[in-house]
């Protein structure tokens, strides 16, 4: 008999199709946001989605998260900006992106035309530039929330990144916010030593959610050379490496905040992942590093979702959320 087989929901399998995959991503009835499945991408692994479409639908995912959009058109930093690492890996970018305008005029159509809900991650380097950015956003047909990374530097505070400070992640989520018409999740960083104050003040700002985590700041060196493996010297780490400790922040944030939408990320390659983020308390998830090597991971995923639900009698993939047993 196999572990399946006896537990006490197997005898009420179901068959994959009958399992309903919807997600809300919103407490707020004013403004509700409900997802056909909770698979997104992870911002600044899929561009605007136009790699992924060679390779599959990807109307058929929950929504795209865009890589970060700045008020100017970026470059990003000098190379190499990529290094494996163990179980992971180390990128500094620097948001290379076109630029708001250019975006919407040209990348959002697209998305709109195919059908996929799009929440449009934005960074900025000073709060009003957070404001401005929301701003271009407002009206867009196909755009269903906006998410706000806010682990960039300030540079009006010595450059000290915003989701490590409380006063400067309620001033940035309120400036997009007070101007959105559509909901506003924060991003978080990782590197704070209570991740719970900072997403209350996110909440303080009237964010609507909170995504959790963005990559941890981490280093290589290569020591032949004794010289760092990026240009940039250090780099978020992302990948399996970095999965326990997005569990426990999603876990401890939906613990203090329970009504609090999250989109959950962080080292997600498999259903099996993407129910242990379901449990912790997450609403959605994302996946990003994992396509660098399978360009179809999101995909299976959702497609694998609600067979691991049928075979296991759940009904609804909502159910799992915070569904932790401890």
């Amino acid at each position: 008999m196999t572990a399946v087989e006896s537990s006490p929901r197997a005898a009420h399998r179901l068959r994959h199709d009958q399992v309903d995959t919807r997600v809300s991503l919103s407490a707020d009835p004013s403004q509700p946001l409900q997802l056909a499945n909770p698979i997104v991408t992870a911002s600044g692994c899929f561009g605007s989605g136009r790699e992924l479409e060679r390779f599959f639908d990807i109307s058929g995912l929950g929504a795209v998260v865009v890589k970060s959009l700045t008020v100017e058109p970026r470059d990003g930093l000098p190379t190499p900006r990529m290094a494996e690492t163990a179980s992971g890996m180390l990128n500094a970018i620097g948001l290379q992106n076109p630029g708001i305008e250019q975006w919407v005029a040209t990348e959002l159509p697209w998305l709109h035309e195919l059908g996929v809900p799009v929440i449009v991650s934005i960074a900025g380097k000073t709060v009003a530039e957070y404001r401005e950015l929301a701003e271009h956003l407002r009206d867009q047909p196909g755009v269903v929330a906006i998410e706000a990374n806010i682990s960039c530097p300030n540079v009006e505070d010595r450059n000290v990144v915003f989701a490590c400070r409380q006063d400067a992640t309620r001033k940035a989520i309120q400036q997009v916010t007070s101007v959105a018409d559509v909901p506003v999740f924060a991003k978080l960083s990782p590197d704070v030593t209570d991740i719970v104050t900072i997403a209350m003040a996110a909440v303080a700002g009237g964010a609507t959610g909170v995504s959790l985590v963005n990559t941890l700041l981490g280093m290589a060196i290569d020591a032949e050379s004794r010289r760092p493996k990026l240009a940039a010297v250090t780099g978020g780490l992302s990948g399996p490496a970095i999965k326990p400790v997005a569990l426990r922040a999603v876990h401890q944030v939906h613990q203090a905040l329970p009504d609090l939408p999250i989109i959950g990320m962080g080292g997600v390659s498999s259903v099996t992942d993407v129910v242990e983020f379901l449990l912790a308390g997450a609403s959605a998830v994302a996946v990003g590093t994992a396509t660098f090597a399978n360009p179809m991971v999101s995909l299976e995923v959702t497609q694998g979702l609600p067979r691991w639900c049928a075979e296991r009698g759940i009904a609804t993939v909502a159910e799992l959320r915070g569904a932790l047993l401890w």
